[in-house]
């Protein structure tokens, strides 16, 4: 029998290698991630745009259904999003509204401007427009 102060304590632990290679690890998966995230967020705000550009085309349809033109009509903000916070894009008549059509363009600002899809547009006819990117992916 080994006496007790001879024993030998077993140590558990990191060594800095083990150590280092998690950092690693976290940091390839943070690279790959995070740009992915930004994109996702973006996409949101893009999506509020689009909800806004959308609400106010049938504002000024009911505009138009009462006045018998668009023009005359304007925007009740020129900002989305219009709750307040950060403005991610300004919203716009243009070209200023004439008797039978209209375009509402809404432009990317700040951060927002990295979107894929840049500045959105609709006009009376339902027509959507995109300034990069295709249709298709972004509305």
């Amino acid at each position: 029998m080994i006496p007790r102060y001879f024993r030998v304590l077993s140590v558990s632990g990191f060594t800095l290698i083990e150590l280092m290679i998690t950092v690693a690890v976290v940091a390839i998966l943070a690279s790959i991630a995070y740009p992915s995230y930004q994109e996702q967020v973006r996409k949101t705000h893009r999506a509020q745009a689009k909800a806004d550009l959308i609400e106010y085309a049938q504002l000024a349809e009911r505009f138009h259904t009462v006045n018998n033109t668009y023009v005359g009509f304007t925007l009740p903000s020129a900002v989305s999003p219009r709750e307040g916070g950060t403005v991610r894009y300004n919203l716009a008549l243009s070209p200023a509204s004439t008797q039978a059509a209209f375009t509402l363009l809404a432009t990317a600002n700040g951060a927002q401007a990295k979107d894929r899809c840049g500045n959105l547009g609709l006009n009376q006819a339902g027509i959507k427009t995109v300034s990069k990117g295709t249709v298709s992916d972004c509305w």
